[in-house]
Order: structure tokens, then sequence, then C-alpha cells
């Protein structure tokens, strides 16, 4: 770590990270959109960590967390991270509509945005990962709205990622966004809609029993057995059950049968896939396709291909 990036903030996160099973593999300045700026913590299970297995974690440069306020959800995010990062792709995630994606190149914090609008804007890349390195993506611009930011304890990357990504899952589930090979940025409207103040928690998609365990199975399949080599991923993951309105605990207790059934290893809250879930490759792969089918604008196509009466 060079001498001029220690500060105050690189000495919080470096304690932080060592609390939550973490070490600060590397220190860099950077800048937000506007060019505020930033500095860019690579965080890892321990100093060799190769890059696809660490954490790049993005704060404004004068953030100071060491508040009742901030803290414990900052710590929470890293001790997610940490069990996360033992995922063989940290960055990958699927959706309830059957689409294996990861996210990436997301420029923390969010800024205000450029174009007049009230709202608070962050950017990154979505792609589609179905072990073909397609070059299916898309560039993502979610906005928060102003009452919304209300809602958020700080509008850095700790306090925003999981709802950010479970909003970007849910626009896709919706058939909102569309995976291309070249395009411009999409929106990702992110509204109080997704929260309940009663309730204080966020609200993304109403799931039963058997459509979280579709959901988990998915989940295994595309990122242990396609992705990872049948390496075990993390099925108690927070992140996901955020988005399918459940909780960690119900999320292993589903898994749980569906190791009954033959489908998954468990062990502990990571679970790896078996040759009866592999053999689901062709469902899944259809299921994919039908859920990609769903995001792409059919009635520009029927007006490409003159079916109008304009």
């Amino acid at each position: 770590m060079t001498a001029h990036l220690e500060s105050t903030l690189s000495t919080q996160l470096q304690t932080a990270a060592q609390q939550a099973g973490l070490v600060v593999v590397s220190v860099d300045a950077g800048s937000d959109f506007t060019g505020h700026p930033t500095t860019r913590f690579r965080l890892g299970a321990n100093a060799d960590a190769p890059a696809e297995k660490t954490l790049l974690l993005e704060l404004s440069e004068a953030f100071d967390f060491h508040q009742p306020e901030l803290l414990p959800e900052m710590t929470s995010h890293l001790r997610e991270a940490a069990s996360r990062l033992r995922n063989p792709r940290p960055d990958a995630y699927v959706t309830l509509a059957g689409l294996p994606v990861s996210f990436s190149q997301f420029q923390w914090p969010f800024h205000r945005s450029t174009s007049g609008a009230d709202t608070y804007i962050v950017h990154g890349t979505l792609r589609l990962e179905d072990g073909t390195q397609s070059p299916l993506h898309t560039l993502v611009s979610a906005s928060m709205t102003v009452t919304f930011a209300e809602i958020v304890p700080a509008p850095e990357q700790p306090y925003a990622e999981t709802f950010i990504y479970n909003a970007v899952r849910k626009t896709l589930d919706r058939g909102q966004l569309e995976l291309l090979k070249s395009g411009n940025r999409q929106p990702v409207p992110v509204t109080t809609r997704y929260y309940s103040r009663w309730q204080k928690k966020f609200f993304f998609t109403d799931t039963d029993d058997s459509s979280r365990m579709d959901f988990l199975a998915l989940k295994v399949y595309w990122l242990s057995g396609v992705l990872g080599g049948s390496q075990p991923v993390w099925i108690a993951d927070p992140r996901d059950a955020q988005y399918l309105n459940t909780t960690a605990a119900e999320l292993q207790r589903m898994a749980a049968d569906l190791s009954g059934q033959g489908l998954l290893k468990i062990d502990g809250e990571y679970a790896s896939a078996m040759p009866a879930l592999l053999s689901r490759g062709e469902e899944y792969h259809s299921k994919m396709q039908a859920a990609l089918a769903v995001t792409r604008p059919t009635f520009n196509e029927e007006m490409r291909a003159g079916h109008t009466n304009m």
C-alpha cells in the first residue's frame, strides 16, 4: 500500500476487513462519475487471491463509516462478501426467470443525474453467463429517486449494492432489459415500490417453497455445475433471500429438500451440483432461452418484418 493512500478510511477498512475474515490485497486512487476522488480497495481471503476471487470495493475518499448508523451494515456487507468469495464465480447470479448473469464495472458511489432528473444514478454492466462466453450483455443505468434515497444510510456501495443488483434482476424478470451484443445504457428505476416503510424491509418478488426450490436448483446448476466445475456455491446468501422475500434459513431448508432428492450435495451453507441436477441441462437451457425471448422487443421485430397496420 503506497504511503500517500494511507488514510483514516484505509485504516478503518483494513480493520473491518480483518474482522470479516478478509485482507486488503491492494489500494488504489480512483474517481467517481463526476470526477470526485474515491479509494478503490481490492479485498480477498488472502493476499495471494486471484483477481476473480476478490471483491472490488470503491468508496468516496472522505467517507467515514465508523458511525452508529453506518458501521453495522458495512460489517455485514464484508462478512457476506467473504462468504460469497468462496463461490467459483463470486460475481455470478441467477434470476427467477432462469438467466445466469454476472455484475461488473459498477461505478460507485451514486451520482446525481446529469439530465436534470431528480435522481441518483449508478452505472454498471450485466452479462449473460451461460458457459459459452456469450457476447450478450447490457449496460445498465440504475436510478434511485430522491425519496428512495432517504431510506439508504449512505449512497455508497456497501449500503446499496444488494438492492441495486436485485432491482436489476427483477427488471430482467419483467422482460424490461434486453441483453445485446452492443447497445446504449438501459434504465433500471429503483423506487419506493421496492421498500416497505412499515416492515422496514426491501421487497422484490413474492415466492413460495416451490419457486424457491426451483431458484436454488437453477442457481446450483448454473453457478456450480456449468460455471464452477461442480464446486460448491453459497446457498444461504442474504442477497438471494432479499430478492426472493424470504430468509437465509429458509433457503437452507429448501436446499436440504433438494439434497434429499439427490440433486445437491450439501456442505454447511454451501451446495454443489450432483449428476441428477446436471441431467436437467436441456430443461434449464430451454428456460434460459425462453427468458431471453421475453426480453426481446417483439413489437419492433414485427415492425421490421412489415407486420404493422400503421
